[in-house]
């Protein structure tokens, strides 16, 4: 047998791999995921019983324009339909975006840290990352994020709210970082957790795009629709780009299921809003509880909070999940930890006040917070 093996692209050498959130622990008392940004609540009234529809005409493909999903779509936010493109997530329509847009010499910008897939599609595509620091708060450097362009830049991500330290940029910022970047790199504002913004100095990324044809916006019904597992998502541009994408998209790539599941929400935007409104409060609750014991958390305005711990990072997590919650850990920085259910965030709670008791007896702190 030959020990030849085929030959793979180079671009794909030493790719980081995405890492999800782990589950929730089996076998203890108790088991909450606040690992994955989640909605904790079951599907949408209505969305289950489509779903259930759906599914006796799984033997057959999906309808690949997603007609209905883009028409409802297109009707929501009042945009033509070709300016709509769908896609297995918002990461998803990411990807399509980077295969459209930048290969081998080309670079992508973005903030760092930032959302974690961005660094492993940007290396599939064979494009070169250029990270730009978050600044002091865990903002995106937009100033620094301009001087980073080049001849070679070809997209730049703006993740709004940030992912994973939910800090958002504010009109006035992008819009004087927007009228610095050429017209012919595209900016992607990932909006994936739009719905939790409450602050109307934050801008909607559809509105922006209306006047800036090298604006393209992304949404997801991952979050705050609570269809992570159905992996739909869509990117709103004008025609150039969303024609690209529909081009770059897997042939039948969002299944019937997500489709009907995803019209069936869209439908249910009261209770949406009310679903939506209980965890911004449950937000509100557990950001005010961790000022209170003592840590340093930044305003977030989306499903989850962010504490930087440096080197505590990895111990805080095994704690946290001694107790009875998984959050997100990133070694070495700091832990994201999403909104979920009153029990999970009051667990959470506790076992951080615990810790932040320790560390203020620990002479290595905590890395910064």
């Amino acid at each position: 047998m030959s020990e030849t093996s085929p030959k793979l692209r180079a671009e794909l050498d030493g790719i980081p791999t995405y890492k999800p959130g782990r589950p929730a622990a089996a076998g203890g008392p108790v088991a909450y995921k606040l690992s994955s940004n989640e909605n904790p609540y079951p599907p949408l009234p209505g969305v289950m019983e489509t779903v259930l529809a759906s599914a006796g005409a799984f033997n057959r493909y999906p309808d690949m324009a997603c007609t209905g999903l883009m028409n409802e779509l297109a009707d929501r936010f009042g945009v033509p339909v070709s300016h709509l493109a769908t896609g297995t997530g918002s990461v998803g329509v990411a990807q399509q975006l980077l295969q459209a847009t930048s290969g081998p010499g080309d670079e992508v910008i973005y903030a760092w840290r930032s959302f974690e897939a961005y660094p492993i599609i940007t290396q599939i595509s064979g494009a070169a990352s250029v990270k730009v620091p978050l600044d002091a708060n865990e903002v995106h450097d937009l100033d620094a994020m301009a001087d980073a362009i080049t001849g070679r830049t070809r997209m730049i991500f703006v993740c709004n709210p940030n992912n994973p330290t939910g800090t958002v940029v504010r009109r006035a910022e992008l819009e004087r970082f927007l009228d610095r970047v050429p017209d012919d790199v595209l900016v992607v504002l990932d909006e994936a957790y739009r719905e939790f913004i409450r602050d109307t100095d934050v801008p909607d990324g559809v509105e922006i795009y209306r006047e800036r044809p090298n604006v393209a916006v992304l949404r997801t019904f991952s979050k705050a629709y609570g269809l992570a597992g159905l992996r739909v998502g869509f990117a709103i541009a004008h025609e150039p780009v969303a024609a690209a994408l529909r081009k770059t998209a897997v042939p039948f790539g969002v299944s019937q299921i997500a489709q009907d599941a995803a019209v069936a929400s869209l439908r249910a935007e009261d209770e949406l809003l009310g679903r939506v409104g209980s965890l911004v409060g449950e937000r509100t609750r557990v950001y005010d509880g961790l000022r209170d014991q003592g840590w340093t958390v930044p305003e977030t305005h989306a499903n989850f909070v962010w504490l930087r711990l440096g080197e505590r990072t990895t111990d805080f997590a095994a704690v946290c999940e001694r107790a009875g919650v998984t959050i997100r850990p990133f070694a070495g920085e700091g832990v994201r930890v999403t909104i979920g259910e009153y029990e999970a965030n009051d667990l959470f709670l506790h076992t951080a006040e615990s810790f932040r008791k320790e560390i203020d007896e620990d002479p290595r702190g905590a890395g910064g917070s």
